[in-house]
């Protein structure tokens, strides 16, 4: 008799968007299997499981979902060849593990719920985006391509699978918000190259809610965009970023010295993209932060002069 008590295996448990999902799925009676390295243990706590290989996992384990957080983090190492294979080998080996425990399962989960990002969608200037865009022959877009076809595999075992390509996750506990507070609240707060390249975003706790949406809806499926419906360039979250902290943005750094020492790395800053979140939409999601500054404000809570 299959356990009524639901099930979700969770890679990347210890990073930023994991452990904001496995503490909010506990918190809602859900078992949850935290894949964690190693090197990075920590409890388990009331509803979680901890697990350090997926051999650990047997045959027979009744899964009801899959989410797919693990990779290195893309932006901070410049990409050297060393580098580059980390981000792959960080990210598809997971994947085709995860993979080849589906296949042995007796059970097969519901959905694989993997991460993507925006970088699928390369260099695009202000051109809107929505799912049915196509990738480009650049690394970025190429790693995220790659690690989705790596996902869709799942589906030769009759699991659904969404991708949600993520924009900028904000949050307090980390992402990139924590490295853009510390200058903002200095007044250092810097518009980078013209400032007019887009920069999709969306607050922590909407990412969790739509990795959960993802679980529970059946007809989403395939690459879905993971990103605040309010377009905002990057000067324009500078703007409401120093607004809300009530600091001055007055410094503005050239894109060229950026492109010299961060090399391919920086188009992550230099080079941004807007992109829909039709799809989510489309299946009934509904975003509790949709504007950048109440999202802001939400986070940072109010500020004193």
């Amino acid at each position: 008799m299959r356990d009524p008590t639901p099930r979700v295996l969770v890679t990347g448990a210890t990073g930023f968007v994991g452990k904001h999902l496995c503490a909010g799925l506990a918190a809602q009676g859900v078992q949850v299997i935290a894949l964690q390295h190693r090197t990075r243990v920590t409890s388990g706590g009331a509803g979680m499981r901890v697990v350090h290989s997926l051999d650990e996992l047997p045959d027979d384990v009744q899964l009801d979902a899959i989410v797919n957080l693990a990779g290195a983090r893309i932006l901070g190492v410049p990409w050297t060849r060393t580098r580059r294979d980390k981000l792959l080998s960080s990210r598809l080996d997971t994947t085709a593990s995860l993979v080849h425990l589906i296949a042995r399962l007796a059970a097969k989960p519901r959905v694989l719920v993997s991460a993507s990002a925006v970088g699928y969608y390369g260099i695009r200037g202000s051109e809107p985006l929505a799912e049915d865009a196509a990738g480009q022959a650049i690394f970025q877009s190429e790693l995220c391509q790659r690690w989705e076809l790596a996902a869709q595999v799942a589906t030769e075992h009759g699991v659904r699978v969404a991708m949600l390509r993520f924009g900028v996750v904000l949050g307090l506990d980390g992402g990139a918000l924590p490295a853009l507070l510390r200058p903002a609240r200095l007044g250092l707060s810097a518009v980078l190259g013209k400032g007019k390249q887009g920069m999709p975003w969306i607050h922590i706790d909407d990412a969790v809610r739509l990795i959960e949406h993802a679980i529970g809806e059946r007809g989403l499926q395939g690459a879905v965009n993971a990103v605040a419906p309010e377009h905002v360039t990057q000067q324009e979250f500078q703007q409401q970023l120093t607004s809300v902290l009530r600091r001055p943005l007055w410094l503005r750094l050239p894109g060229w010295p950026l492109r010299l020492m961060l090399g391919e790395m920086s188009q992550l800053l230099l080079d941004g993209q807007h992109v829909l979140p039709d799809k989510c939409r489309q299946y009934g999601f509904q975003f509790e932060h949709p504007r950048l500054r109440a999202a802001l404000e939400n986070l940072l809570g109010p500020q004193q002069h």
